[in-house]
């Protein structure tokens, strides 16, 4: 569990902070998560938002484009979709799906037959919209901002977005928002390719009770269990560590990758 509540303190920090920053002037952190303020100097930018609207308009403000470089570093580098189960507030939401699935026993895996690569499409067609509209096409329908803005300044609309999407987890498509619908899922997915902190499986502790496969949001991140010592290798990995927590062997941790091994 100790991954599950360091996610959960975060996540939630995060937002408090936001909320003490724009409304009580503790400027920690002021704005939203496309685009903020850290220590009332250093900007923090959504990067997938700025090729939006280097797209849509061909130009942007200093201000964001390095903002947009601090986190596409940040993410690119340390683990594979971390904004994804540590940041992100629809992390909660599917979260609570999930276990709303288990509590009632919805067995179904899915309503609807769509695959994975889904995410991939969306992120391409947001992309191509926003050139063709000169507009930042999925900024203005963005389910996260309106969920953490509903949570920072309090919105009904929020509220009624919030309950589908756990709806749609439930009844419609199991990890259907972040494993399949998410364009911002996919996008860091692609950037953090190279990303170093990688949970690592030790195959000769693996005792091949699958609890990890169960309990994972991207199962197939998971190939090599029970039969190879190694690193996840897929970035699609959201590096939540609810595996790691789950695992009663001690078979799998996180580590530092070594990418001159993989070569």
């Amino acid at each position: 569990m100790k991954f599950l509540i360091l996610r959960r303190i975060t996540q939630i920090s995060i937002l408090a902070l936001f909320i003490l920053g724009n409304f009580y002037g503790v400027k920690i952190l002021s704005g939203n998560l496309s685009s903020s303020l850290l220590f009332g100097k250093i900007p923090l930018s959504d990067p997938f938002a700025l090729v939006q609207i280097l797209l849509a308009s061909f130009s942007a403000g200093i201000n964001a484009i390095i903002g947009a470089g601090i986190i596409f570093a940040f993410y690119a580098l340390v683990a594979p979709r971390a904004f994804c189960s540590w940041i992100c507030p629809i992390n909660l939401l599917t979260d609570i799906a999930f276990k709303l699935r288990e509590k009632f026993g919805f067995k179904g895996e899915k309503v609807l037959n769509v695959s994975k690569n889904l995410r991939y499409y969306l992120l391409a067609l947001a992309l191509i919209l926003s050139l063709a509209l000169s507009y930042p096409v999925f900024e203005s329908v963005s389910y996260i901002g309106i969920i953490q803005r509903g949570i920072i300044y309090g919105s009904a609309s929020a509220l009624g977005i919030a309950v589908a999407i756990i709806a749609f987890d439930m009844f419609v498509l199991k990890r259907g928002i972040c494993s399949h619908v998410c364009p911002l899922g996919a996008f860091y997915a692609i950037i953090s390719k190279f990303a170093l902190i990688r949970v690592k499986h030790d195959a000769q502790a693996c005792t091949k009770c699958m609890k990890c496969k169960l309990i994972c949001p991207e199962m197939q991140v998971l190939d090599m269990i029970g039969k190879e010592s190694r690193s996840v290798s897929s970035s699609e990995c959201i590096s939540c560590g609810r595996c790691i927590d789950v695992c009663g062997d001690g078979a799998l941790k996180f580590s530092i990758r070594n990418l001159r091994r993989e070569k």
